[in-house]
């Protein structure tokens, strides 16, 4: 019964921690809406949850211990995210400086990332107090 509410918690745990991660790069989106040359960027949500699921697995059954940050990730690169590549966004109305950044998308995607994020903390607190109801009786 714990091991699999461990996965259970472990999912709620790696999912929002991937949403916080888009939520920087969309906040450094909007912060960057004037700057000239500045492309918008964003993450595959799935895939990055998937590879983060995917590295949590792998680095539970190989039992390596990491005595530094630098360690078994050598060929990771500034523009991934949790294994993710980040993607530039389609531009969908260009501009002179060379700027995509669209805040109208860029506030919607922040919002509905927000609200994602938001329920996946109340579902991470039902689930946790259900198992406290259950462990009290």
């Amino acid at each position: 019964m714990f091991g699999k509410t461990n996965d259970v918690l472990t999912y709620h745990q790696i999912a929002l921690a991937v949403r916080a991660q888009r939520q920087q790069v969309l906040a450094s989106n909007i912060a960057n809406a004037d700057t000239p040359n500045y492309k918008a960027r964003d993450i595959d949500f799935a895939q990055a949850l998937q590879n983060a699921l995917n590295e949590q697995g792998a680095n539970n059954n190989l039992g390596v211990a990491k005595t530094a940050k630098a360690h078994l990730d050598g060929n990771k690169t500034a523009s991934m995210l949790g294994g993710t590549p980040l993607l530039y966004r389609t531009v969908t109305q260009g501009s002179v400086d060379g700027n995509t950044v669209d805040m109208d998308v860029e506030r919607n995607q922040f919002v509905d990332n927000a609200l994602r994020y938001e329920a996946g903390v109340t579902l991470a607190n039902g689930q946790l107090k259900t198992l406290l109801t259950a462990v009290q009786g």
